[in-house]
């Protein structure tokens, strides 16, 4: 099962919008761009997409300046009560092998991005998680939010006596370095870097630990009702839909046709039939999502014309340049300094 094949609950991205209200980051600009609203981190039946969420992660890292983990740091704030039903079946578990079991049996409930899986090895119970494809930043933030969020949960539910054994990180220990102390402080050891995966590992025998809420009755409930929510957020969209999702996920990197079709298991071919049945093509919407990066990296003035060029695929910034003016009628530069200024452009992104 894939995260980005289920809708997810608001809960975590109420939980970066106020992470980011501590570093003095507005909230609306926190959900910009999102399609979120404020009154949506408020609703209990309200149901985001991974899109979303990444949308959210991706202005927090560009509104802060992206200091050292900050992963590290919000991984911490996930605790048993941010994720509502799938952590009560956690609590109500018999003992911490049956909460984890629970716990990667319903993994599309929660809020991971990393797609994690458990082996013992030596005596230790391992928890890998394997990094999505996503840009640098935010492969990094997520990665180190997840497994500090494993960390946090499975001390709430083993209690003090649990301890990380090893944590083992594909990074090289130069990047380590940028922030050892966070690192320390979010696992309780230093990571061996380097490792051929990134991975928590544990003493085996607490996988036998009872838990002290544990509760049959509460806890078959839950595996019940876990189900239940599982197909209801299954997400069930259209191929376009689905396609510009996972354009927003890629952010401004080139994609194409086969990629994404491989993505989507399934054919070049078939996706493109499926896009010319909802009345459009991968071409169009490849389009809409590279005007609306354009338009807005553009807005956000750290990159230059030729930076912003070769990120969304461009061979050179003239054909660029070339490009954006049948998008939006004017100049790359000449939107720049219309936005800087509080002018309106009078122009329109292209439509599919």
């Amino acid at each position: 099962m894939r995260v980005w094949d289920f809708m997810r609950s608001p809960a975590s991205v109420r939980l970066l919008v106020d992470f980011g209200l501590d570093l003095g980051l507005p909230p609306g600009e926190l959900l910009k761009g999102s399609d979120v609203a404020q009154s949506q981190l408020e609703d209990p039946n309200a149901e985001l997409s991974a899109a979303q969420e990444l949308r959210v992660i991706g202005n927090l890292l560009r509104l802060s300046g992206k200091p050292g983990r900050l992963g590290l740091e919000v991984g911490l704030r996930y605790n048993l009560s941010v994720y509502g039903l799938w952590g009560y079946g956690l609590i109500s578990s018999a003992t911490l092998g049956d909460a984890m079991s629970h716990a990667l049996r319903f993994i599309p409930l929660t809020f991971a991005f990393t797609s994690i899986s458990y082996h013992i090895e030596d005596q230790l119970a391992v928890l890998d998680f394997d990094e999505p494809d996503l840009d640098d930043e935010a492969r990094r933030f997520v990665l180190d939010r997840d497994m500090a969020a494993a960390t946090v949960l499975f001390r709430e539910l083993a209690g003090a006596e649990f301890s990380i054994q090893r944590v083992n990180l594909r990074e090289t220990a130069e990047a380590r370095r940028e922030n050892s102390d966070g690192l320390v402080r979010a696992f309780g050891i230093e990571p061996t870097c380097g490792a051929r995966s990134n991975s928590l590992a544990f003493d085996v025998k607490l996988l036998n630990r009872p838990l002290p809420q544990a509760n049959t009755i509460t806890a078959t409930m839950c595996e019940q009702m876990c189900r239940d929510l599982l197909e209801r957020r299954r997400a069930r969209q259209g191929s376009a839909a689905i396609v510009r999702q996972y354009l927003a996920i890629r952010g401004d990197r080139p994609a194409d046709l086969a990629s994404m079709a491989r993505l989507m298991n399934t054919s070049g071919r078939t996706l493109k039939r499926r896009l010319k049945e909802e009345g459009t093509s991968f071409r169009a919407l490849l389009m809409q999502s590279q005007s609306s990066s354009a338009a807005e990296l553009l807005q956000d003035g750290t990159l230059s014309v030729t930076e912003i060029a070769s990120r969304l695929g461009f061979s050179d910034a003239s054909s660029f340049s070339q490009t954006f003016k049948r998008w939006f009628g004017v100049a790359p530069n000449n939107y720049r300094k219309a936005q800087a200024e509080g002018v309106p452009a009078e122009v329109d992104a292209i439509e599919g």
